[in-house]
């Protein structure tokens, strides 16, 4: 029997995540929810798990006709749940099936109003400006921790570009983005879209922190993180990190307006507004992160990168026109 091969498609999309608001996602939630509405189709996720296996022998270990497995095949791969691939057989050519996929996660969290313009800039969270820190500190990229825990030193170091996960129990950490002001068009929203929680050693359920956060040296407010979430492992988070340590975090938009400041759409300060920030006294325009030495709940912050935690990005920065 010829050997079987991995097919070279599971190089594409292994995490899918999803917006229940995003047009452009509808499609594949549609064929997502098609594929997943048979269970026979589940059955064929089950078998493969993983494992490449050809359509003849997936239709021997559910005793169902080649055609039938062939038309669920197709399902799946349109919602791209598989992936397939022709390789040589005794007789001729077959059919190599494996799963193309780990996890899939479907949000449904409102997206920023983009009738006008939006430009949006993807900061690495290693790429901080400034900082000043207390242990427990640290940072960590795909291969696990970067230097050593609890030394606030490593901050400094050239490996943070690399950071895909850092954290501090108390002090700030301040990103700068790049600005040009228009001169044609209207700045409607300022936002600020980034996944944290709390700092605790290890990991724990009930870990409150109050996370305050500033624009342009203007302080919007405090968030109230209430854990560091270790459960479960993150859906992006790498084999290297291991279990029993932070995994995941919330997803947070911080938005400003003109008539005040947002927290996931909600109004969060009237003070701050567009007009306050002065946003074209800079290049740039300023995120600090703080847990603040006089705040009710010292419980630190876990910051995650694209390639820790659930969702796959940096700290966003959207310019909404």
């Amino acid at each position: 029997m010829p050997k079987i091969r991995r097919p070279i498609a599971i190089i594409g999309e292994r995490n899918i995540n999803l917006n229940l608001a995003d047009e452009v996602d509808k499609d594949q939630i549609v064929r997502i929810g098609k594929a997943l509405s048979s269970p026979v189709k589940i059955e064929i996720l089950n078998l493969l798990n993983d494992k490449a296996m050809p359509m003849h022998e997936i239709a021997q270990a559910l005793d169902l006709a080649i055609s039938s497995v062939y038309m669920h095949i197709q399902d799946l791969e349109k919602a791209k749940l598989v992936v397939t691939e022709t390789q040589p057989g005794l007789k001729g050519s077959m059919r190599v099936c494996v799963t193309s996929m780990e996890s899939i996660y479907l949000e449904n969290r409102p997206k920023p109003d983009s009738s006008g313009k939006t430009i949006t800039s993807n900061m690495p969270i290693g790429n901080y400006f400034d900082f000043k820190v207390k242990p427990t500190c640290g940072m960590a990229d795909i291969s696990g921790p970067i230097e050593t825990y609890d030394s606030p030193q490593i901050f400094y170091s050239p490996k943070r570009m690399n950071a895909q996960l850092l954290w501090f129990h108390q002090g700030f950490i301040e990103y700068r983005f790049p600005y040009t002001p228009s001169t044609t068009l209207t700045l409607k929203e300022l936002s600020f879209s980034l996944e944290f929680c709390s700092e605790a050693p290890g990991y724990a359920d009930d870990w409150p922190s109050d996370i305050t956060f500033s624009i342009n040296t203007h302080e919007l407010g405090y968030f109230r993180s209430p854990s560091d979430f270790g459960v479960r492992r993150g859906r992006l988070t790498p084999a290297a990190w291991p279990l029993g340590r932070t995994q995941y975090g919330l997803l947070k938009t911080i938005s400003v307006k003109s008539d005040g400041s947002y927290m996931d759409g909600k109004l969060w300060n009237e003070k701050v507004t567009l007009s306050t920030l002065n946003l074209d006294e800079n290049p740039y325009i300023s995120l600090l992160i703080e847990i603040k030495e006089d705040a009710e709940y010292v419980g630190g912050i876990n910051i995650f990168g694209e390639n820790y935690g659930d969702y796959p990005q940096g700290i966003i920065m959207s310019l909404i026109y």
